[in-house]
């Protein structure tokens, strides 16, 4: 991954302050802490990076989460229906669970291309 650092792609898939990426945004790593999922720094610690640059920012993410779940729910249906052989009740399944289960990574994805939208890599910033 570190190939990719400097990238927004290395940010929205790490969680890593869009700016200088040396931190997570994320107070705790681990998105299936449901309780957890969601709550972030308020600022970076290394760049000092305000991640809610106005109130209800995330709320934008809302419409970056339905592709983000769309394309999440196609790779289910292509893996159970035509890897797996599974006839479409068995694929709706698959999906329904794939959904559940994704849910806290979909969140923090939507969230991580959304903050993406509006920040920008600073090498400067990263090496300070």
């Amino acid at each position: 991954m570190n190939i990719l650092k400097g990238t927004k792609i290395y940010s929205i898939f790490t969680g890593n302050c869009p700016v200088c990426q040396k931190e997570s945004m994320y107070k705790i790593s681990n998105p299936y802490k449901l309780s957890e999922t969601l709550k972030m720094h308020e600022r970076c610690s290394h760049c000092d990076t305000k991640y809610k640059i106005e109130p209800s920012f995330f709320y934008g993410a809302m419409y970056v989460s339905y592709p983000v779940g769309i394309a999440f729910a196609v790779a289910a249906f292509v893996i159970g229906h035509f890897v797996f052989k599974l006839n479409l009740v068995a694929t709706f399944f698959v999906i329904a669970a794939t959904m559940i289960v994704s849910l806290p990574i979909i969140l923090r994805l939507s969230r991580n291309i959304w903050i993406n939208f509006f920040m920008h890599y600073d090498k400067e910033k990263s090496l300070s």
